[in-house]
Formats: structure tokens, sequence, C-alpha cells
């Protein structure tokens, strides 16, 4: 069932965002497709407190209440950057709107831009070891439980790897060619 229920809210996701976005620039209604947009997060309510019952029925902790974890860190972690460039790149398209800037390509700046990229991944970390942490204490059995301890240390990973090939672009940022340095550098003076 905790399955299902992520695939609804994935699927959900994306039907809530497509018709937040078309109710917001196709029939130009911005403020209920803002509310449609709000609705999102919603979703992960939803998901939080059918795992809790389902927990609190009995069930035994294992991988599904792992993944409803992890999905709900994610999307806390990374779901708004994502409404947001979509919302830019629909305002494009849609509306008539500017095209939305594209991230940095060289440099600093671009490891400033794959840092906050990181920060989600961390925030989503967070997120998921707290809900699994108080999991944890709600069953209170630690034998019953582990399955949820490694999905902490699964999260962490993810996190530790991204972080890694984010200190990449620190330590060996990626250099722009000559012509197109010399175009960053008149947009830079503008």
């Amino acid at each position: 069932m905790i399955v299902t229920l992520i695939v609804i809210c994935e699927v959900g996701f994306w039907v809530l965002l497509a018709a937040g976005l078309s109710v917001r620039y196709l029939l130009k209604m911005p403020r209920t497709g803002a509310a449609l947009l709000l609705c999102e997060p919603l979703l992960e309510v939803l998901l939080l407190v059918v795992t809790a019952i389902d927990l609190k029925n009995g069930a035994e902790p294992d991988w599904k209440h792992g993944l409803a974890a992890l999905y709900i860190g994610y999307t806390v972690g990374h779901g708004h950057r994502t409404v947001k460039w979509l919302d830019g790149h629909a305002a494009h398209r849609l509306a008539g709107a500017p095209p939305p800037p594209e991230p940095p390509r060289y440099g600093m700046a671009r490891a400033r831009h794959e840092g906050r990229i990181w920060l989600g991944t961390a925030v989503g970390a967070i997120v998921a070891t707290t809900l699994l942490q108080i999991a944890i204490w709600y069953v209170g059995d630690a034998g019953r439980t582990e399955s949820l301890r490694s999905w902490m240390y699964g999260a962490w990973r993810a996190a530790g790897i991204h972080g890694l090939i984010t200190l990449t672009y620190v330590f060996w940022p990626k250099k722009a060619p000559a012509d197109e340095q010399e175009r960053e550098t008149v947009r830079a003076e503008r």
C-alpha cells in the first residue's frame, strides 16, 4: 500500500504541477494556478500520515517506510526548485516572459550553483533522517527498526556522494573557452 501511495504522490505531483501551470498561464488565472501549486505539499502530508497509520496498526517497519521517508525528504529538498524552474519555463513558453536565466556553466559561479543544489540534497537527508528517527522511536523496538536505520545511512551516503561531486566544481572549476569568456566579461560589465 505504501509503495502504491508513493507512486500516486509522484504522479499527483506532476499532475498538480501541469494543472497549476496550465491554469496559471493558459487560462490566465494566476491565483487559481498558484493555489493548485500550493496543494502539492499536501501529497507529502498524506503520505506521511498514511505511513504513520501503517506503523501504528502494527506493520513491520521495512523498506517501504524508508522509501516513503526518502521520497518526502527529496520533495522537501528539491520540490520548490523544480516547481520554480518549470514555472519559469512555462512563463516563457506560454506567457511570453523572457527566458529564465541558464545556470552558470563555468568557474566559481558554477560551483556556487552546484552547492545550492547540494543544499537541497542535504535538506532532504535531514528531513528523511528526522522522519526515520521519529518512526524508530514510535515503533520502539530496535530489532524491528534496523531497516529504517539503514535508510538513514543511505540518505547520508547519497548526500555525501553528491557533496563530493559538488566539491569537484570548487577544486577543479571548468574554464570557459576564450571566446565565451569574452562574452561573459561583456555581460558582467553591463
